[in-house]
């Protein structure tokens, strides 16, 4: 099983905003230094989680240099950088890779519904345009189509810098088939907090995580207590931590972590932004019950 590439667990993290919507800088460090010291080997900025949808590209590159000075080269850095444009995405990785990024999540385009071979074509168009290493980001749910485990193999094969994939089209079938037709030294990262442990039986390596914004540990547990061939203890931990990553979805992503990170750290991650609502009352009673069951907030 080859080494994940940029840590065992990295955390999408959340873009705290203030109260007048705009992003809180200050929370964001502090957020980060939490995580670090909370389970998380490495932090992925401004993915979907982070809410970079909504952020105008002025917010994304100022946040991006605020987190990356503020870490410092504690953690490896990975930044957001996909688009349903290719040519938008080149762009954005050019000022990511500006910014001083350790490398690029990048999803397969949106809405549009590319061929394979459109996959092919825009992946490799933007690992020419890197020496970043790059995550391919395969989220069917997301972006309305499928990466076919035998196009990441292909783009594996020819481009060096393509160095991971976050497999999240919650099938253990295709996460196997990946590990077969792959080369040992793609990691395969697992995009559902809830499939880590049967994603990790056919060859992943490693999760980027929403939960892991308020609870890492657990999910470092699960992987840990597998890795170490206790799989009778790693599903015991699982079936503690599923119930957890669960209520994180009651209401889209990220709704739910946003208010779980306010709770749990103290630091105000703020609402989401237009379309996204803030997690509603009823929603916001069964958090608070699972994060006390848990132990997380009194």
């Amino acid at each position: 099983m080859t080494r994940p590439y940029f840590g065992r667990l990295l955390t999408a993290m959340v873009t705290p905003f203030n109260a007048d919507g705009s992003v809180n800088y200050e929370a964001g460090c502090q957020l980060a230094d939490w995580l670090l010291v909370n389970g998380t080997d490495g932090l992925v900025i401004e993915g979907s989680t982070g809410e970079a949808a909504t952020m105008d590209m002025d917010e994304k590159i100022k946040f991006m240099k605020t987190i990356v000075k503020h870490i410092n080269g504690r953690a490896p850095i990975v930044a957001g950088a996909g688009t349903n444009c290719t040519a938008s995405t080149i762009e954005l990785v050019k000022k990511m890779e500006a910014c001083g990024v350790d490398g690029l999540l990048v999803v397969g385009p949106y809405y549009n519904k590319p061929t394979q071979e459109g996959y092919y074509q825009h992946f490799a168009a933007v690992a020419k345009a890197t020496k970043l290493p790059i995550i391919v980001y395969n989220v069917p749910g997301r972006t309305g189509s499928n990466i076919a485990p035998a196009t990441v193999a292909r783009l594996a094969q020819e481009f060096d810098n393509i160095v991971a994939i976050k497999e999240a089209a919650g099938s253990v079938a295709q996460t196997a088939d990946l590990y077969r037709v792959l080369p040992e030294r793609i990691s395969i990262y697992s995009g559902d907090d809830g499939l880590i442990l049967p994603f990790m039986s056919v060859g992943a390596v490693g999760l980027i995580s929403v939960l892991a914004n308020c609870n890492g540990q657990i999910l470092q547990d699960v992987m840990q207590a597998y890795s170490e061939g206790r799989v009778q203890d790693a599903a015991e931990l699982n079936k503690k931590m599923v119930p957890l990553a669960k209520a994180m979805f009651m209401e889209s992503n990220p709704i739910p972590i946003k208010a779980a990170v306010t709770k749990v750290t103290g630091i105000n991650a703020g609402s989401p932004r237009l379309p996204l609502t803030p997690l509603c009352a009823d929603c916001e009673a069964k958090l608070d019950a699972i994060l006390k069951e848990y132990g997380m907030m009194k």
